[in-house]
């Protein structure tokens, strides 16, 4: 698997795959009837230039997959974002590789740093859990309202407002390094355990908050 990808830190190079990382982040946001916070050419040649990406690319030259850095708070708090697969490359196993990759980067860019992601999807969940998040309630986040203003472009930032930015679509998941390093022995959360438990619960915040036209299509998806 990883030897059908080149994954590293973005650089200069990879400038001239801005347009079309953006393009597909909107595509797959739209797709899934959620959002990724959507951001400009500009906004990710930024991140590359500062050495706060990382993108995977084929041997042949082809992308593939891309992620990004945020730090929140004066750096106290930082965001694996925007994590996008080429759909060629999609259950190939690149995002976990991409999120390992973006892990390790943060810890070296941000030691001390709360590493906290928002998302819908179980296989993030589970790649997350393997990294050593945990599930947390979004109070546990960043308060920092520069996080909370770039959900403004999810088709659900309607829900979170509504819900006080106390709940929302999305599961809240973060890796304390305070935590971990104090508690070095203490097992880490157990997504295979709690993978059913978690589904139900994005099933019910779905049906809870948009309402009977998601439950017909979750039983149109499982045909």
């Amino acid at each position: 698997m990883a030897e059908k990808f080149i994954v590293e830190v973005a650089g200069e190079r990879h400038i001239r795959f801005a347009e079309i990382i953006c393009a597909e982040m909107e595509s797959s946001a739209r797709a899934r009837g959620t959002g990724i916070a959507k951001r400009s050419p500009d906004y990710v040649m930024l991140k590359i230039r500062e050495g706060k990406a990382v993108i995977a690319t084929t041997h042949d030259g082809k992308w593939a997959g891309f992620c990004y850095i945020e730090s929140w708070s004066h750096g106290k708090y930082v965001a694996n974002s925007g994590l996008i697969v080429s759909p060629e490359f999609r259950k190939s196993g690149l995002a976990k590789l991409i999120k390992g990759k973006i892990f390790d980067l943060s810890r070296q860019k941000y030691p001390d740093a709360k590493i906290f992601g928002l998302t819908t999807g179980l296989a993030v969940m589970k790649i997350n859990s393997g990294l050593g998040y945990e599930p947390v309630t979004y109070s546990e986040l960043t308060a920092d309202e520069a996080f909370w203003a770039g959900c403004r472009s999810c088709v659900n930032y309607e829900i979170l407002m509504s819900k006080e930015r106390k709940n929302c679509l999305c599961t809240a998941m973060l890796y304390d390094p305070a935590e971990k390093k104090d508690n070095g022995a203490k097992p880490r959360f157990d997504f295979v355990k709690k993978i059913i438990p978690l589904q139900r619960l994005l099933n019910i915040k779905r049906i809870k908050f948009l309402g009977n036209a998601v439950k017909e299509k979750q039983v149109t998806d499982k045909h």
